[in-house]
């Protein structure tokens, strides 16, 4: 009997085709989750990748600011050692000036008093020579001198106010 005309052969073909036909439905299941989860993969991947250029991105963003902010911050650094220095000029030119006046002002102060001093050792001296000159003349003037000498000391005035 040839082998085509078995029972185990024809269970064999039943099953190969049971087999085949569940494989085509199977295979192509599996054949659309396998292309599912490769959508997927490459989704994430997708994601993956925009996420990194996006980081990438902000990287660069960040480290732009970063050379900015410092870039500035040294500017400023440097215009607060400008105005630091123009200020403490200043202050010094400020210090000079008043130190300055003070010491002129001082100055005036030390010439009034000795041109006040001066004056009051003069007017000193004046009422001293008019009182010796008084007691001299008390002491040594007779009345008919000092009638004589007010006689003259009257003539003379008309002189000198005319």
């Amino acid at each position: 009997m040839p082998f085509y005309e078995t029972a185990p052969f024809w269970v064999a073909v039943a099953f190969l085709i049971v087999v085949g036909a569940a494989f085509k439905k199977v295979s192509r299941a599996l054949t659309n989750g396998l292309d599912v989860r490769a959508a997927k993969i490459k989704s994430t991947l997708d994601e993956a990748r925009q996420l990194r250029e996006d980081a990438q991105a902000l990287l660069a963003e960040y480290q732009r600011k970063q050379r900015d902010a410092l870039k500035e911050a040294e500017e400023i650094l440097t215009v607060a050692k400008e105005e630091s220095k123009r200020l403490k000029a200043k202050a010094k030119k400020d210090m000079e000036e008043t130190v300055k006046r003070r010491e002129k002002q001082a100055l005036d102060r030390i010439a009034q008093a000795e041109a006040q001093a001066t004056a009051e050792v003069r007017n000193l001296v004046v009422n001293i020579a008019i009182s010796a000159t008084r007691t001299v003349i008390a002491e040594s003037l007779t009345a008919a001198q000092a009638d004589s000498l007010i006689d003259e000391s009257i003539k003379g005035l008309s002189k000198k106010l005319n």
